[in-house]
């Protein structure tokens, strides 16, 4: 009984640390609204840059992609209107959330 026992514990305890070398499979980016072009159509693609000295990022995003706008989901169309719309893109910031294995945009927040 207490060989299984131990059997048990061990694999169990593997099986966490395995678990916990999990990769990195998507990165977010807090970027400033005046430094984000959004995509035109649902298949185009996002170019944004993170600072003001780094270099410009282009990401293609998919039909798959969920925009937001102050926490609600809206379609493309909508977000494009909502943040041509916004005041002051300098101190506005939205969050996209880029998948790094099929390098494409799985969603984009922002906050008016």
């Amino acid at each position: 009984m207490k060989i299984k026992t131990l059997v048990t514990v061990t694999l169990l305890g593997l099986s966490m640390a395995m678990s916990a070398q999990a990769q990195v499979v998507s990165q977010a980016y807090e970027v400033v609204l005046s430094d984000f072009r959004a995509p035109a159509t649902e298949n185009g693609g996002v170019a944004f840059k993170e600072c003001d000295d780094c270099d410009r990022m282009s990401v293609r995003v998919t039909s798959g992609t969920r925009y937001s706008v102050n926490g609600k989901s809206v379609r493309l169309s909508e977000f494009r209107e909502a943040i041509s719309l916004a005041g002051d893109r300098d101190e506005k910031y939205l969050t996209v959330l880029h998948h790094l294995e099929s390098n494409t945009v799985e969603s984009i927040d922002v906050l008016l």
